[in-house]
């Protein structure tokens, strides 16, 4: 069969050869080395489970109707055949249909060979070995069973007698797959209907007095089989000619459909649709800065099993306002942007924290923070696309029983992103603004690729879920920024001109069209504010980043979202003055930035603390504490809330403690004093945060889409990967041509030094060759040890070598003569 197939793909053209190397590119990894090799690996169970993978229904069950029509005696079957088969049934397809996927599985070489003999790779049978859902033929299986089939009247007959009990596991088994197992004691048990002192046992399905799966053997309905090396627990399996009887109402096939199931929900209106998702865009990049903010305040110890653990989310959630498996989505997402990594912290392990690292921000976050809204919504939406983390098992616990915590090795899975692709392709390819439900969405899958998507619907609800909470989705449907940031992504990966991102396009800074379609629907920017009576701030709109970093340090946020809303304090304004602002500055910015005149009562706030702040300057003894004012100084000493710190006066404006300089500190805040620090000559220290981040990352999203997809090569690379494949297997005939003694008949081909005389009669052969400009047969071993066979027209020796032209490339080579074991003139 082998070889039959690589005759008939010797005999295509290259562009038709190039052809199936673009539908099933995974044929050129790596490169075969001649057509044979190529057959070979054609046919291999992988690639063959890989092709039938990415098969729709209806081509599948064709693929399964030229299974079953095959000719017992040569194995092939033909078109007209499978057409007629798939026209059987009571609804059947249109004839154009059918041929249009047997055209679909002879491009992919499931099927080969003219049409009137067409061949199935053998392969396909062990990778699904019941075509249709139907078991083996009865001749295969049982004689007796065999002859009862041979009968139709009388299966017929014995299929109507079976009891309701009996038809429904006939009903269960004909619909596919046609095997079952049922539980030790069932074939045991007397038939239905028979008395026996001795009852049943009560596992095997069947009434108190008798067993269905007994009476459906004892009448040769079922055929017991035997799986693997055990026979302690009974199979059964359903012959191919009652599961045909069966299904006399659906077809051989069961039912066709050439076309995916249609969607019940009509399509939304486009604009709201965007706007729901577009706010919830605006929501997934604040929750996200704000747990940045968070960890950067506090970093989360990495776990001695890698991640954060449970109650560090549960702390960033709490103090987020967020749900844990939100906070865990926010958390890999950014992760897998290239904002979030891991710092060493050498000796801080402590306990279970033994990995001595804390997650916290990397320097990559200050330019994901300096970017316009849109793009850094767009940078985590394709992290999402392209990681392969599948949060939904966070929170879940594994094999071992152990909790997958955030960011733990445990959440891989190297098919999360061909999920997402397919989940979010079929929105992509319904209606704009269609919002299918999800079983719709997984009947649709069923249909377009059943073998990827079965079993898989918790994965495909859990991509339809974050979807919707980061903002790809607005009210079920998929965004108009979505559809594109998706076709963007899709086009980058099929294209394949580059598939080792040697010659990736530089970033030219320039925001994608996804993001110029989200920056449409989103506010603009603002940089002003309305400040009101009660020292509340409004920002009537996301802020641009200058007014958002005052904005974080003058005012306390009280409530975020399209417009936030900020207040003025005490404890913000003292917080502005510690990192560096003066009284002066706060006005200005008040006045600059506000469209509504300043109230009086936040004026003599910003004078007030500023007139009290710097009253007091702290030092280092373990600490001091020291005043121009001799009366203030007074106060402090003799205030009782401070006995703790066991102040002493060294002089009449200076006072020092034991304690460190942060606890002087704050507990002359808490008190109501104002102080600041100062350093050796006396200049106020300023209260800025020491920021720290975390090595910087590179993003998921500059890798494939898809990692366990082979890649795409254009054309002209398949073109040359042909050409490469057509030279090999010409030289695999050369080599069979090539005379006994050449291709390793002589001495020292075996890895041993060459006799003497063999090599000098090999140089005498070669320089009457060069003379007589005669074609030889030159044997020879290359760097790697092993030996090959060339037919070559000698030009030159000299200096240890040996320069001849091949006859099959026409190109010079140059062989030590060392290496040379044989030459014979060629005939």
């Amino acid at each position: 069969m082998t070889t039959s197939l690589a005759d008939h793909l010797r005999s295509l053209p290259d562009e038709s050869l190039a052809a199936l190397l673009q539908l099933r590119p995974d044929l050129v990894v790596p490169v075969p080395a001649d057509v044979s090799a190529l057959a070979i690996r054609a046919q291999s169970r992988v690639s063959v489970a890989r092709a039938l993978d990415g098969l729709d229904q209806f081509t599948l069950q064709i693929l399964d109707a030229a299974r079953l029509t095959r000719n017992p005696d040569d194995g092939t079957t033909a078109t007209d055949t499978v057409l007629a088969m798939a026209t059987s049934g009571p609804q059947p397809p249109a004839p154009t249909a059918v041929r249009a996927a047997v055209g679909r599985l002879r491009a992919l070489f499931l099927l080969y060979g003219p049409e009137h003999a067409l061949q199935v790779v053998p392969a396909v049978d062990e990778v699904a070995p019941y075509p249709a859902g139907l078991g083996r033929p009865a001749a295969e299986l049982d004689p007796r069973t065999a002859a009862l089939c041979a009968d139709p009247a009388k299966l017929r007959r014995t299929v109507l007698a079976a009891p309701p009990s009996a038809r429904a596991i006939l009903d269960r088994l004909a619909a596919g797959p046609p095997v079952g197992s049922v539980p030790p004691g069932a074939l045991q048990a007397p038939p239905l209907g028979a008395e026996d002192p001795v009852l049943s046992d009560p596992t095997n399905g069947g009434a108190p007095t008798g067993s269905p799966v007994r009476w459906l053997v004892d009448n040769r309905l079922l055929v017991p089989v035997t799986t693997g090396s055990s026979t302690a627990s009974g199979t059964v399996e359903l012959p191919r000619e009652v599961g045909l009887l069966l299904r006399r109402d659906t077809g051989p096939l069961g039912p066709l459909r050439t076309s995916p199931p249609p969607v019940a929900a009509a399509p939304r209106e486009p604009k709201a649709v965007d706007s729901a998702g577009a706010g919830q865009t605006m929501e997934v990049v604040r929750n996200t800065e704000g747990l940045l903010e968070q960890l950067a305040d506090e970093p989360a110890p990495v776990l001695r099993s890698g991640g954060i653990g449970v109650r560090d989310l549960r702390r960033l959630a709490r103090t987020a306002g967020l749900d844990e498996p939100t906070t865990a989505l926010l958390l890999e997402v950014a992760y897998a942007a290239g904002i979030l990594g891991e710092l060493e912290m050498p000796g801080a392990s402590t306990g279970r924290y033994g990995a001595d690292q804390q997650v916290l921000p990397t320097g990559g976050y200050e330019v994901w923070r300096a970017a316009s809204l849109a793009q850094r919504w767009e940078q985590l939406a394709r992290a999402w696309l392209t990681m392969t983390r599948q949060v939904g098992l966070v929170g879940r616990r594994d094999d071992r029983d152990r909790p997958i915590t955030a960011l733990s090795a445990e959440a891989e899975r190297a098919s999360v992103p061909a999920t997402r692709r397919a989940v979010l392709g079929v929105l992509a390819d319904l209606e704009p603004a269609t919002a299918p439900t999800p079983q719709e969405v997984q009947d649709l899958l069923d249909w377009r690729a059943p073998r990827r998507s079965r079993g898989r619907d918790a994965a495909h609800r859990e991509v339809l879920a974050e979807a919707a909470q980061l903002g790809v989705t607005g009210l079920g449907a998929l965004t108009s920024y979505g559809r594109l940031l998706l076709g963007d992504l899709t086009s980058t990966d099929e294209r394949g001109d580059d598939p080792l991102g040697v010659h990736a396009d530089v970033e030219s800074g320039d925001p994608s069209g996804a993001a110029r379609a989200l920056d449409a629907l989103l506010p603009a920017p603002v940089d002003h504010f309305l400040v009101q009576a009660d020292l509340t701030v409004v920002v009537p709109g996301p802020p641009e980043p200058a007014l958002a970093v005052e904005l974080e340090a003058m005012t306390e946020l009280e409530s975020a979202g399209g417009a936030s809303v900020h207040r003025v304090t005490t404890a913000s304004v003292r917080r502005a003055l510690d990192s560096g602002y003066t009284a002066d500055d706060l006005h200005d910015v008040f006045r600059r930035r506000s469209r509504t005149p300043v109230p009086q009562g936040l004026t003599y706030l910003i004078d007030d603390v500023a007139r009290k702040h710097g009253g007091l300057r702290v030092g280092l003894a373990g600490a001091y504490l020291r005043s121009d004012d001799e009366t203030l100084i007074s106060e402090v000493l003799a205030d009782r809330r401070l006995e703790s710190l066991a102040l002493r006066r060294l002089a009449p404006t200076v006072l020092c403690t034991q304690y460190q300089v942060g606890r002087l500190l704050g507990a002359l805040r808490d008190a109501g004093y104002a102080p600041v620090q100062e350093d050796g000559t006396g200049s106020t220290v300023l209260a800025r945060p020491r920021i720290r981040r975390a090595p910087a990352r590179v993003s998921v999203t500059t890798r494939t889409l898809d990692p366990l997809a082979a890649p795409k090569l254009s054309m002209p690379r398949l073109l040359g990967v042909v050409e490469h494949i057509r030279r090999g297997d010409a030289a695999a005939r050369a080599a069979r041509r090539a005379p006994a003694v050449v291709r390793g008949g002589a001495p020292g081909l075996g890895g041993g030094p060459v006799p003497a005389h063999t090599h000098s009669e090999a140089l005498a052969v070669l320089q009457q060759a060069v003379r007589d400009k005669a074609l030889v047969w030159v044997g020879y071993v290359d760097a790697h040890g092993a030996t090959a066979s060339r037919l070559l027209k000698p030009v030159s020796i000299g200096a240890g070598y040996l320069r001849a032209e091949d006859e099959r490339t026409e190109m010079l080579h140059t062989f030590a003569l060392h290496r040379i074991t044989a030459a014979v003139v060629a005939d």
